[in-house]
Formats: structure tokens, sequence, C-alpha cells
């Protein structure tokens, strides 16, 4: 079966849930510091924890920006390359106070052809341990090169 078939008869399940991972004071510094973007309810602790959140938060984008690193690897023999394609919508639903922990689940929403490769549509859901609301959805496309 090609990869395509194969990933076609999966549309609509999930393929993979990622580990908890504990969102960091440094993780949230780091990433205000490499998109210059130090505003107080991410960097400053002591004004935050009198702010709306009672803490800092990460930031939306960088909450997005985990999902590679700590999402689930899709495991699929014979590709060359994923590259990240786009992104057809993202929602921030939650707020993600430092301390607390995320995790990826992906689910394949799509799948078509390109001339250089598959397209993969899918849905991801960072959850928030403890809340109903996940952090983040987002639909992300992913262009498998093999």
């Amino acid at each position: 079966m090609s990869i395509r078939a194969e990933l076609e008869a999966r549309v609509g399940e999930v393929i993979g849930v990622g580990d908890w991972h504990t969102i960091t004071q440094a993780d949230i510094d780091s990433f205000a510091a490499a998109t210059r973007d130090p505003q107080w309810i991410h960097v400053d602790a002591a004004r935050a924890a009198e702010g709306p959140f009672g803490a800092t938060i990460a930031h939306g984008f960088m909450t997005l920006a985990l999902i590679p690193g700590i999402g689930p690897v899709l495991d699929l023999p014979g590709l060359e390359m994923i590259i990240n394609y786009g992104l057809n919508r993202v929602r921030f639903l939650s707020p993600v106070p430092v301390g607390s922990r995320v995790r990826v689940v992906r689910e394949i929403a799509g799948v078509s052809e390109k001339p250089n490769g598959i397209l993969l549509e899918e849905k991801v859901t960072i959850e928030l341990e403890g809340s109903a609301r996940p952090a983040c959805v987002a639909e992300t496309v992913i262009l498998l090169v093999g």
C-alpha cells in the first residue's frame, strides 16, 4: 500500500498522543527573547501574579511552535523529509500558565497529492493538563517528501 493510500484510509484517526511537557519560565523567556515579545504577562512574574492569569503565561505562538518538538513523530518508512507547509486555522482557547503541562494530539484530517509529495492535513490539539478546554487547536498542513 502506498503512503498516500495508507494515510487516506486513516482520515479521522488519532495518529499519536505526545508525552506531557512542562512549560517553564526559562522556555517562556527564551521564546520572548527570540521573538522580541517581552510583554509582562509572559516575563514579569511579580506583575503577572497580580494580573488576570495569576502567573506568567506562555505566548500563544510559543504553544503553537511546540507542536513539532513535543508532538508524536509521524513514522512513515520511506520518507525523505517532512516540511511544514502551513496552517489553515489556529485558535488559542486557554492560557498556558508557567508550570503547567501540555501535550499534542494529532489526527489525520485530509490527504492530497502535490507534484513534489503528499500534503497531509492534521487536526492538532494541544491539551492542557487539568483543563476541560485545550490550550490550542490548529489545522496544520505538512508536505511529505519521499
